[in-house]
């Protein structure tokens, strides 16, 4: 059976799922089977196996940082927020149904044993595992039959290294705060720290770290620093919302909707140097993008009412009259159509109308589209006529089926890669375009087209914006994470834990 060394932090977004990345990268360097393991995620990004089964993006990006394909084991329980109270429950990549929260803390208890499969199947194909917690250990309201912080360590006899996040301050507290809520047999299994997201003069902090060290009686193993990685992010607390607000030669505005899913769509044009791609969530940031993008959602209906009633909606529908770009993703898409029908109260229920802006309507249905997809863009018209012809790749998750009227044309021809049949997806009319597929941008050919085509819109030179081979450049950056942390971890430290266990 494998090793196993648990990364637990202090709070959500503590840099938990960077770290075990970042460790998932060296292991694999090192010459070890690394896989990473984190047994249940609440996230609204999530990905789909070759199986056709859904897992949550962070242990994606590291199994690509370990250098292997994706697992549902290495995400058994995923949690995806219906709305402030309740998700939808998935297991073993399929939907088990959706709960209040107060009807999953109850019924966590019985999914151990999955958690436990899950857990020692990987254990037995792989030398090492890299375990995430989620939040923090010291939640004390949910820490009975916990089965991601304390209680997986405990499962998997794992020895936890607890993060901290300094860049939000407070770090010291936090650590120590963490640990003087443990009970004494989880103290006992923490087995180091880590300062992370550091910036400045590391003396200035070593009398903290030997303070810490001292009143906790745990070693710190690491002064992370503040790595500027391009990975992708684990859910909606993104320092990408947050970021760029300016517009450079080529100006995409993505719509900051309040459920949004899957924002890991846009990665790939995020990064072609001259491209601003900001996430907008009023009229004022909105300002006079080149071309605006409706991103996934877990709630259709309720995001294009909120996008109605804040006036967002309007502005774009004045954008697409002028001649914009305007292209949706999954629920962004569905929103662009004639109108939006839940007889079944899959998500608010009744029928609401769409922006009118395709030819179509959706109708909401229980069962939900789990698929990984190859195809081609077909022949289309308008400013995006460049993407014709060209190959594209990605995955399918939605609820409900769309059908198109007169004057809408498909906009992909896609074949399922599970079921292997062939059929069209998505539409355009006009500067209007939109498709189910999640990831339809990461093919270089496709970012740099859409580029090329904004480009000779707006009349500009973009010969030397080159664009980016986007698994290439993720694979740098994972190289880049690795660096950086041993550099600032005590590698040799780590391993004598992982040896040790817990």
């Amino acid at each position: 059976m494998a090793k196993a060394i648990m990364i637990q932090g202090t709070m959500s977004n503590a840099g938990k799922s960077l770290i075990a990345a970042g460790l998932c990268r060296i292991f694999k360097q090192d010459g070890y089977r690394v896989a990473p393991f984190k047994s249940q995620n609440m996230a609204l990004n999530s990905f789909i196996t070759e199986e056709g089964l859904e897992m949550g993006r962070a242990q994606v990006m590291q199994a690509e940082a370990a250098g292997i394909k994706p697992s549902v084991l290495m995400n058994p329980i995923l949690l995806k927020p219906t709305n402030d109270v309740g998700s939808q429950v998935i297991v073993n990549g399929e939907v088990l149904g959706t709960m209040s929260a107060r009807d999953y803390f109850r019924y966590k208890k019985e999914l151990v044993p999955q958690v436990k499969k899950a857990y020692d199947t990987l254990a037995s194909e792989y030398d090492i595992i890299v375990i995430e917690g989620a939040g923090s250990p010291a939640e004390i309201n949910l820490k009975e039959e916990d089965i991601v912080n304390m209680g997986m360590a405990k499962m998997a006899n794992a020895p936890v290294l607890l993060v901290g996040d300094i860049d939000r301050g407070g770090v010291f507290a936090q650590l120590l705060g963490t640990i003087s809520l443990l009970e004494d047999d989880e103290k006992n299994m923490v087995k180091g720290m880590i300062i992370n997201k550091f910036r400045g003069d590391k003396t200035i902090l070593d009398p903290g770290v030997k303070m810490l060290e001292e009143k906790s009686g745990i070693p710190v193993v690491g002064v992370a620093p503040y790595l500027n990685i391009q990975v992708e992010d684990e859910d909606s607390l993104t320092e990408r919302f947050s970021g760029n607000r300016e517009a450079d030669l080529i100006d995409i505005a993505v719509i900051r909707i309040p459920r949004i899913s899957n924002f890991t769509d846009f990665n790939a044009l995020e990064v072609i140097p001259g491209v601003s791609l900001r996430y907008v969530k009023n009229v004022q940031e909105l300002k006079n993008p080149d071309m605006i993008i409706l991103p996934g959602t877990k709630n259709t209906m309720e995001d294009l009412l909120w996008m109605r009633q804040n006036g967002l909606e309007a502005a774009i529908l004045k954008q697409a009259d002028q001649g914009k770009i305007i292209f949706g993703v999954c629920g962004g898409y569905q929103m662009l159509g004639q109108t939006l029908s839940d007889p079944e109260g899959v998500e608010a229920g009744g029928e609401i109308k769409g922006m009118g802006l395709l030819p179509m309507d959706t109708v909401f249905k229980e069962n939900k589209t789990r698929t990984r997809v190859t195809g081609t863009f077909r022949e289309i018209k308008g400013p995006l006529s460049l993407l014709s012809g060209t190959e594209l790749e990605g995955y399918e998750i939605h609820m409900g089926t769309t059908s198109l009227s007169d004057g809408a044309e498909s906009l992909v021809k896609i074949s399922d890669q599970v079921t292997g049949t062939a059929r069209l997806d998505g539409a355009y009319r006009d500067n209007v375009y939109g498709s189910y597929v999640h990831g339809i941008f990461d093919k270089e050919e496709v970012a740099k087209k859409i580029v090329e085509a904004i480009g000779a819109k707006k009349g500009i030179d973009v010969s030397e914006m080159n664009s980016v081979d986007f698994t290439q450049f993720k694979e740098t950056q994972y190289d880049l994470l690795a660096q950086g942390l041993r550099e600032h971890l005590d590698m040799e430290k780590i391993y004598k834990i992982l040896e040790a266990g817990a």
